[in-house]
């Protein structure tokens, strides 16, 4: 696979799970790799632990990115990926989901990709490339019954990578979406499969029969911000077990 060395890549929500196993694959594969998040304590030990750089960064604050990138092209005056992956779950149906609780969903996981996208665009034009990659969910593919503003928020960010792809693809920028099942992180804990005790039904709903891990959503990635997905854009890819049909 032609790979990812001296690449700069910028990893929202890396603190942890997805966005953290990304940062190690990629800094093992050559990659210079930035991770971000709110959480400052993990993001700082997963920077220290995988060999990576941490910035704080709210993604739903569009001056905060400003700054985030101005220091990454300060540092190497360019930069070649961005994997828009920061994202908050929240259980709760459409009857029980208030306006607030709508726009703090929404403010991070799709306010945060579209801030991260417009943030990057000049500096990949300049370039004449670049990868963007936006984690999106099985959710942004199908309905789901119980995360009503969760799904929302990743069927606009399905919407969302396709527009831009269109709109950047004269530049040598592709934007891709994938699209996670269930994957054994944090998140998934707070999913109802979980919390109600269904993760063994879900399991036998899996072709594979399992919850997928972090780290095969990271190599996923992987191949999207290498040259070797250089004809891929506005692409979705789903990384489930099988379990879209």
């Amino acid at each position: 696979m032609k790979d990812v060395k001296d690449k700069i890549v910028l990893i929202t929500g890396g603190a942890r799970g997805q966005g953290a196993a990304e940062a190690e694959l990629l800094t093992a594969n050559g990659a210079v790799v930035y991770i971000s998040d709110v959480l400052d304590e993990a993001g700082s030990e997963t920077a220290a632990r995988t060999g990576s750089n941490y910035f704080h960064l709210d993604v739903s604050d569009e001056a905060a990115w400003a700054q985030v990138i101005e220091a990454i092209l300060e540092a190497h005056g360019r930069i070649d990926g961005l994997v828009n992956n920061a994202g908050i779950f929240q259980s709760a149906r459409l009857v029980d989901t208030t306006p607030a609780d709508f726009d703090r969903i929404l403010a991070v996981n799709q306010r945060g990709v579209f801030l991260g996208m417009k943030a990057v665009c000049e500096p990949m034009r300049a370039a004449g490339r670049g990868s963007i990659v936006n984690i999106s969910s099985l959710a942004g593919l199908e309905g789901i019954n119980g995360a009503f503003a969760y799904a929302a928020s990743k069927w606009a960010v399905r919407g969302m990578t396709k527009a831009a792809a269109q709109e950047l693809g004269r530049s040598g920028i592709r934007v891709n979406s994938v699209h996670p099942g269930f994957i054994d992180t944090d998140m998934m804990q707070q999913t109802p499969a979980v919390t109600t005790g269904k993760m063994q039904q879900i399991n036998r709903m899996i072709p594979l029969g399992r919850a997928g891990e972090a780290a095969e959503v990271a190599e996923l990635v992987r191949f999207l911000l290498s040259d070797a997905s250089s004809y891929c854009t506005g692409s979705e890819f789903i990384i489930d077990g099988g379990l879209h049909r």
